[in-house]
């Protein structure tokens, strides 16, 4: 007990020493400025550049969200069948790869609506629609200002009216971008091609290889005034459709894919904590979410919060708990490895006799018992008691039955003439008179009665026996 008393103490010491010197050593990291540099765009974000305003206004105000933490390949299987909108905001901090995209898009080919807002998405996110084709670029690039001060994100730039009516600028007067918003694009492939041909036909130098700018609108005609830009019918344009737009370009667009829609909208300060109050940029974002019924899905794999990483890891990540745990760990199987290591010549098993003594007695007893042989069971009784009351009486061994039983008389409570005639009849049982097995055990029975009456001892190896017996 004293040596696990000091295993014990010993291990308590090293814990406790290990949490102290992980304490002492720890330095939290001082959480990272957010900027329009190193934004974060997460529904969990409640910073300028974050987007927790917005999710939570619209679950508490009635629509259906969530918090899509699984990789987009999901989004074809059972978990994302109620899912009608998925929501991609800002440059995710895990990039999207090209299958992540093309599962994507393939769910957009089945009936859902991919909202894109960013300044820069990624190309594999912005497919062809027909022989128009979707881009952006920045108009100015983001410098180091506070993206919680709206003055210095909106300095100099003024209001944006919606370029038509459509239902996602349903109720919207006027939404205020910053002075970072980028710029879509859009352009005709087909027409590209036809200038490539003009200018090799014309020679060298002939004709400028320009690229038609589709900013304010495109050459397909715009749905009527209070058509829905979102509908899907059979002969549906495959032309993007301009909601909102700056004299640099277009901020809002969708266009078909599938049976699908892809709406992009350049300026992710319009949905962020620090812009989303400003004039009519919140009406404008709920239109955009929530042009279709259904669930609506924020992407959250990408900003480096799917269900992939371990939550205990996640919780604890940055301090010095997970580091106190992998050093207590290596502590434990250290010590295991001490203890079942051998340092000396193995030591050889105690042989242990596990044989009874009892077995022979057992054995002749059912030997007796099968054969009948009562009188044998009874002479091997009887010898060893009528040698003991002999003792007893102070008396030969072969002395007569009634002398012995006189001087026991003599000297105990037990009457000569029983005694005698318990002897008598075990004597005429051993010389071969005719005795039952339940006779026998009688006679055995007040044989041991009388040992016990007059206090004779067991020898030492019938007491072993005994022990063992018990």
């Amino acid at each position: 007990m004293r040596q696990r008393l000091g295993i014990i103490i010993t291990i308590v010491l090293a814990i406790g020493v290990l949490v102290a010197i992980n304490s002492a050593a720890y330095v939290s990291e001082e959480k990272e400025q957010e900027s329009e540099f190193y934004p974060n765009r997460s529904t969990y974000s409640g910073g300028a550049t974050g987007t927790r305003a917005f999710h939570d206004l619209l679950n508490e105000s009635g629509y259906k969200v969530m918090r899509w933490r699984e990789p987009p390949d999901r989004l074809l299987g059972v978990s994302g069948q109620k899912v009608q909108t998925f929501v991609i905001i800002g440059r995710p901090k895990i990039p999207v790869n090209e299958e992540e995209a093309k599962s994507l898009l393939l769910w957009v080919e089945r009936g859902g609506r991919l909202v894109i807002i960013d300044r820069r998405p990624e190309d594999s996110l912005l497919p062809r629609s027909g022989e128009w084709k979707v881009t952006t670029e920045y108009l100015e690039f983001p410098i180091a200002v506070d993206p919680g001060s709206s003055e210095q994100m909106t300095q100099g730039v003024k209001p944006v009216s919606p370029a038509q009516p459509t239902l996602l600028t349903r109720d919207v007067e006027a939404v205020m971008p910053s002075r970072f918003a980028a710029a879509i694009k859009v352009f005709s492939l087909n027409k590209e091609t036809k200038k490539g041909s003009n200018k090799k036909s014309a020679g060298d130098g002939s004709v400028e290889d320009e690229e038609e700018d589709f900013s304010g609108g495109t050459d397909e005609p715009s749905p009527a005034p209070g058509a829905s830009p979102t509908a899907i019918v059979a002969d549906a344009s495959p032309a993007p459709v301009v909601h909102l737009a700056t004299p640099g370009g277009p901020l809002l667009v969708d266009y078909p894919h599938g049976k699908g829609r892809i709406m992009l909208l350049s300026e992710p300060f319009i949905i962020a904590n620090g812009g989303i109050a400003l004039k009519d940029n919140l009406q404008l974002v709920i239109n955009l979410v929530t042009s279709s019924d259904g669930l609506i899905a924020f992407d959250e794999f990408h900003q480096g919060r799917g269900t992939t990483h371990n939550a205990f890891v996640g919780y604890f990540q940055g301090t010095p708990v997970l580091a106190i745990c992998g050093q207590i760990i290596l502590l434990i199987l250290l010590m295991l490895w001490t203890r079942g290591r051998r340092f000396a010549r193995a030591l050889p098993l105690a042989r242990i006799d596990r044989r009874s003594s009892l077995e022979f007695v057992a054995s002749m007893a059912e030997l007796q018992q099968r054969a009948r042989a009562f009188d044998l069971a009874i002479e091997n009784i009887y010898s060893r008691t009528r040698r003991v009351l002999a003792r007893y009486a102070g008396v030969d061994y072969n002395s007569p039955r009634r002398e012995i039983a006189e001087r026991i008389a003599a000297r105990s409570t037990i009457k000569a003439h029983e005694l005698e005639t318990l002897m008598r009849q075990s004597e005429e049982a051993i010389n071969g008179g005719g005795i039952s097995e339940r006779q026998s055990i009688q006679l055995v029975k007040r044989l041991r009665e009388v040992e016990t009456i007059l206090g004779l001892r067991m020898r030492s190896r019938q007491e072993k026996q005994a022990a063992q017996n018990i």
